[in-house]
């Protein structure tokens, strides 16, 4: 058996094994039976029965923590032979998170697969107003799913969580459901800080990635989305993650948003914003914009949906 690979329920790796010293606790405000590594253990076996509960399974894999629970997962329920992976290819992917899926799959036996998409052939996208991911998550769908029923795979699930659910800022999610798309990490309760505990249980590698947002969520809304503007950005968080790691500043987050107008925002760790404000050579790595300004905040997920007048217009 491959590293990271689970055979199905029967001799299923139990995530509270780890646990077993210590009864679970209760989490009395979640009602959930939580081991003393964090985990859930009754979200994690709602999951696992419902996984169970399907013919086969396709997971639009994005490599995130997130799908590649909700990927170890249906593995554990279903066996590899009934569980494949897409990851969508397109220029809003960060270039090395393809060959990270692909590893992550291969380490659990299962097929992956990496369909392309056309985003940017879909107006909505281009125009990147607040439903931005509507469309591209329209996109996804409109691929993964014709996929999923030509390799004759039942259903197709998201890693969407329950922290994502109850956010409601996410036009996507709308647009995944309307696809027929399952979401089975928020039907059963988990949240994000859960599925970190849970993968690292499980000893998945994922389990503290970074968040590895699309390239297109760098770019303001208003701005156009365009393949040199996805590139630009991909290609200046590269080169600031050099400087920073040629400058010993070991940055976790990291994202350059293009505010529009040809300026540039940093956003890293907010340990790290007073280190780097001392250091102006780390940021003139940042090339392809006439002004660079560092975020005094500090990396925080979804930075630019504080920008929007009206966000309520689109949940």
């Amino acid at each position: 058996m491959k590293t990271g690979e689970c055979a199905p329920r029967d001799s299923l790796c139990e995530v509270t094994s780890q646990a077993q010293a210590t009864p679970p606790t209760t989490d009395a405000a979640a009602g959930a039976s939580t081991g003393p590594d964090g985990v859930p253990a009754d979200r994690v076996e709602a999951l696992l029965d419902r996984l169970a509960s399907l013919p086969s399974l396709m997971v639009a894999f994005s490599g995130g923590a997130d799908s590649a629970f909700l990927l170890a997962a249906a593995v554990r329920a279903l066996g590899p032979e009934r569980v494949e992976a897409a990851t969508a290819v397109s220029p809003s992917l960060p270039r090395i998170e393809l060959e990270r899926a692909r590893e992550f799959a291969a380490g659990l036996g299962i097929a992956h697969h990496a369909p392309a998409t056309d985003e940017l052939s879909r107006e909505g996208y281009r125009a990147n107003a607040g439903d931005r991911c509507f469309f591209c998550k329209t996109e996804l769908m409109s691929v993964v799913a014709p996929l999923a029923a030509e390799r004759g795979i039942a259903a197709v699930a998201t890693g969407t969580n329950a922290d994502d659910v109850r956010a409601g800022f996410r036009p996507g999610i709308r647009a995944a459901a309307n696809a027929g798309a399952l979401t089975p990490l928020a039907d059963a309760g988990l949240s994000k800080t859960e599925i970190r505990a849970a993968s690292l249980a499980w000893g998945l590698p994922t389990w503290d990635k970074p968040a590895a947002a699309c390239l297109a969520s760098r770019i303001a809304y208003g701005v156009e989305v365009t393949a040199g503007g996805l590139e630009r950005v991909a290609d200046a968080e590269y080169a600031l993650r050099q400087a920073l790691a040629d400058a010993a500043i070991p940055v976790r987050n990291l994202r350059v948003r293009d505010m529009g107008g040809d300026t540039a925002k940093v956003e890293i760790d907010a340990e790290l914003v007073s280190a780097v404000a001392g250091r102006p050579e780390v940021l003139a790595a940042v090339a392809g914009f006439t002004e660079v300004r560092l975020d005094e905040q500090g990396f925080r997920s979804g930075a630019m949906n504080e920008l929007l007048p009206n966000p309520e217009r689109y949940r």
